[in-house]
């Protein structure tokens, strides 16, 4: 099975808190982390801004990933929200079962 981290932002951690916890109900994600606050800095339509975020960590499987980014899009408040992912290429045999079954 194939896992994965998914790096998402949101504007608050109360909204982190509410997509990650949607992407858990609903087993599209085994554990989102949140790391809070972020500061950000990047150009959006033409300006340079700054802004205060906060940072999900998502685990999940491939099979699960585009589901997962679907909901985000949905749920989130950004026009064009963060939501990037990586391969898991190796770690504690256990703790990757653990996604898998969390999200099956």
């Amino acid at each position: 099975m194939a896992h994965r981290f998914v790096y998402m932002t949101a504007g608050s951690r109360d909204e982190a808190a509410a997509i990650g916890r949607k992407l858990v109900e609903e087993r599209l994600a085994a554990c989102v982390n949140i790391l809070a606050p972020m500061r950000s800095i990047y150009r959006w339509e033409g300006r340079i801004e700054e802004a205060e975020e906060a940072v999900m960590i998502a685990k999940t499987t491939a099979d699960r990933l585009e589901r997962l980014v679907s909901r985000v899009k949905e749920l989130h408040t950004y026009e064009c929200p963060c939501v990037v992912a990586w391969e898991i290429s190796g770690g504690h045999h256990a703790f990757l079962d653990w996604i898998t079954e969390q999200t099956a």
